[in-house]
């Protein structure tokens, strides 16, 4: 039977043929495990914020969760400054102070045996563990005595409103770390004995405060405030000038401010009561020194820092 013109002829085979749609389906699977493994990321992502586990907090709020982190973050600081001081002889003002943070019908001591005494400071937020729109682990770090301590509080959102969920937990802190020994300094000794005396007539003005005297130490276009007169210079202890330029220099110096007195000495009278004298506080300064004139001047000055380590 003749073909009727006009009406074109099927082709043999489909476009694919000869292998290509081994290429497409191999192109399909690739694409189909690259959005598997972008969504395995964020799905990581967003469970490193709301899970619990491995003591890890975050002080972040996870993007949807809902829970607002700031206003419970404040709620717990504000319940373990309750929570974590007691006081045997005075058992009723605690439980007093409890009810505002604690669900109806809670024990009024929230698991205190009324006995002892406990002094806790230094409340800071430490972390927060989203478990979901209603419900978080806040972590407060506090300080009682001569030690440092984290408070796990299990806090409940109704949407408006905060609550203590279930006991909270006591937990060690981490301690300090530890810090590498650096070798002593390099140090020129020629250039701090001639930047002594300029150092020690700067602090003395430094801590009176007083511009007039302030200018005859500092460089020309700098600016340093004084402390009107709320410490006094009691001693330059120490001045560190690494070898460096003619010009200028950088220099620490370690000072002993005495607080508390118009008088320029923080060593202790003895038999005088320890808590009428004035205090001595050592500091340690980082200076930035110019020559100007054939003289040195200070141009900066800075609390010092660690260089390696």
């Amino acid at each position: 039977m003749t073909a009727e013109r006009g009406v074109p002829r099927r082709r043999g085979g489909w476009s694919g043929g000869g292998g290509r749609w081994l290429v497409w389906t191999g192109r399909i699977i690739l694409w189909a495990l690259i959005i598997v493994i972008v969504v395995n990321g964020v799905r990581a992502m967003f469970e490193r914020y709301t899970q619990t586990g491995g003591g890890t907090v975050s002080s972040a709020e996870p993007t949807g969760s809902g829970f607002p982190v700031t206003q419970a973050s404040a709620f717990a600081n504000q319940f373990a400054a309750v929570y974590l001081n007691y006081d045997a002889t005075n058992p009723q003002q605690r439980a007093e102070r409890l009810k505002a943070f604690l669900p109806e019908g809670a024990d009024a001591q929230f698991g205190w045996n009324g006995y002892g005494r406990m002094s806790a400071g230094a409340f800071q937020f430490d972390g927060i563990s989203v478990i979901d729109a209603n419900n978080a682990r806040v972590t407060v770090t506090y300080q009682s005595g001569g030690s440092r301590g984290l408070l796990a509080v299990p806090v409940y959102y109704d949407g408006s409103r905060f609550v203590v969920s279930a006991q909270p937990a006591l937990l060690p802190a981490p301690g300090p770390a530890g810090l590498p020994q650096l070798p002593d300094p390099d140090r020129d000794a020629a250039a701090e004995s001639e930047l002594r005396p300029l150092l020690e007539g700067f602090f003395k003005a430094y801590a009176a405060g007083d511009q007039a005297d302030l200018q005859r130490y500092v460089a020309n276009g700098a600016t340093i405030e004084g402390f009107g007169g709320e410490f006094t210079l009691a001693e330059l202890k120490d001045v560190v000038v690494p070898p460096g330029g003619a010009s200028d220099r950088q220099v620490t110096a370690v000072v002993v401010w005495a607080v508390g007195s118009s008088e320029a000495t923080a060593v202790p009278t003895p038999g005088a009561d320890p808590a009428a004298q004035p205090a001595g506080l050592e500091q340690a300064y980082e200076l930035t020194v110019e020559k100007q004139g054939g003289k040195w001047f200070v141009k900066d000055v800075q609390g010092a820092k660690r260089s390696v380590g």
